[in-house]
């Protein structure tokens, strides 16, 4: 049993390869090997060190080979790549092998420089796929979509698609839907596999369409197609240009991948990190720090209008100390308030949901919600005011009330800011939000405190 029951790789077996490789039993490495499956051959690669992944590659059959690798994590992957240099036939095959929508995803990551060599090395036929996918928009669904997959023509009948199927389905990436092409290779419609082979054999494949399909442009945004996957329950939707000619498929374990990347990237823009981070047990100090130094500084800019407002308020604060007691749960509440608006509004944009033009809705609904959980909050601060400082209790009460709309409204403006200034709405994240409702709330509950006892 080479792995634990949750699928990880054992350190004794990591480092039974490793005495295998230093004895050099490529045999006995190369049968062990064999025996595992592409995705834990991934996971032990990940955990050798930099030669010995590459020698346990090496050792790999083609078809192995090429599985192994779309497993990887990008670095590991550059890795592979780089050891593999000095065996051009085996790097040759390796970028053959690959499926046209993984190879053009790992070459879109490379330097631009590195990616040209590369791309040297594929076939004829390789080379035109991959360079016409690398054509296209990044993020978008050319990017992403294979050209391997079977279609046939209305005049064929069922029979004869099946004997096309048996032909041709070798190299398809899914043969779970079966694609109807006109003479000029538009698409017509898409038919389930489980329709032709209950059909007659005999019956015409133009007498089971019903023209009426769901395709994607191959300029359309990948988060788009999330949703389309998603409203669609499909395995696999077929990709078209302006004119509706057929270029390829994207299936759903692409989309899987983006929808993880995406979200990936929403939390990390959510933590206030510029950009998507990296595994951070592989990432350098270096890159860590400059992902997240950014919005802390200007973080820290921000806050310093709360020490304003405080000071401004100084005399208050002297004539009633009592009142700096409450100060951290007020703002803290509006902080937390808006955060969890934010997220709401963030995802609902996300998945489309909604739509900017719903704001003001939005806005009006937030707005009693926020005042309910206010006067819910305010009844739990007041009554902590009464054993700690009976007289404030209604400075309390009313500051609570007025902070959580304050800071719900701005968690739900924000997102809807950022989409209209065409920028990501996850960078309204939660610190920002924190930020203002800081400032909002300091102003908001000094301001109730003058006004209510004259101070």
């Amino acid at each position: 049993m080479w792995l634990t029951q949750q699928g990880v790789i054992m350190t004794e077996i990591i480092q039974d390869f490793q005495t295998l490789i230093q004895n050099k039993q490529w045999k006995s490495l190369r049968k062990l090997l064999i025996e595992l499956e592409p995705i834990d051959i991934a996971e032990l690669i990940e955990e050798l060190d930099n030669e010995e992944d590459v020698i346990l590659f090496r050792l790999l059959p083609n078809e192995l080979a090429k599985n192994t690798f779309q497993h990887l994590e990008h670095d590991s992957q550059e890795q592979i790549i780089e050891g593999l240099a000095q065996y051009a036939y085996k790097l040759s095959n390796l970028l053959n092998d690959l499926d046209p929508d993984d190879r053009t995803a790992f070459f879109e990551e490379l330097p631009g420089e590195v990616s040209h060599r590369l791309i040297q090395l594929l076939s004829p036929e390789a080379r035109k796929i991959t360079l016409k996918l690398l054509g296209y928009p990044e993020d978008s669904i050319g990017r992403l979509m294979t050209p391997n997959f079977v279609a046939v023509r209305p005049d064929f009948t069922v029979a004869q698609t099946l004997e096309h199927v048996r032909q041709y389905g070798q190299d398809s990436e899914t043969l779970n839907v079966i694609y109807v092409v006109n003479e000029a290779w538009k698409l017509i419609d898409d038919i389930r596999i489980r329709e032709i082979i209950l059909a007659n054999p005999e019956q015409k494949i133009g007498d089971l369409i019903d023209n009426r399909f769901v395709a994607l442009s191959a300029f359309d945004d990948q988060e788009m197609a999330i949703r389309v996957f998603q409203d669609q329950d499909r395995v696999a939707l077929p990709v078209v240009d302006t004119t509706g000619m057929l270029l390829g498929i994207v299936t759903i374990d692409d989309m899987m991948d983006v929808a993880e990347e995406e979200t990936t990237e929403d939390f990390h823009k959510f933590g206030s990190f510029q950009d998507a981070v990296v595994n951070p047990l592989k990432a350098r100090v270096g890159y860590l720090y400059r992902m997240r130094i950014f919005w802390l500084t200007l973080l820290v800019f921000m806050n310093v209008f709360s020490g304003a407002a405080i000071a401004h308020f100084e005399s208050a604060i002297t004539a009633l100390v009592s009142l700096l007691f409450f100060l951290p749960l007020l703002i803290a509440s509006s902080g937390n308030a808006g955060a969890q608006s934010a997220t709401l509004m963030i995802r609902a944009l996300a998945i489309g949901d909604v739509e900017i033009k719903d704001w003001l809705r939005l806005l009006g609904k937030e707005f009693f919600v926020s005042l309910l959980l206010g006067l819910t909050m305010a009844v739990g601060a007041a009554l902590i005011a009464s054993f700690r400082a009976p007289q404030i209790i209604f400075v309390v009460a009313v500051t609570m009330v007025l902070t959580v709309i304050t800071g719900s409204l701005i968690g739900l403006l924000l997102p809807f800011i950022f989409t209209r200034l065409r920028l990501d709405p996850a960078t309204a994240s939660a610190p920002l939000i924190t930020s203002l409702a800081d400032i909002s709330g300091v102003l908001i509950y000094f301001s109730v405190a003058t006004w209510i006892l004259g101070l």
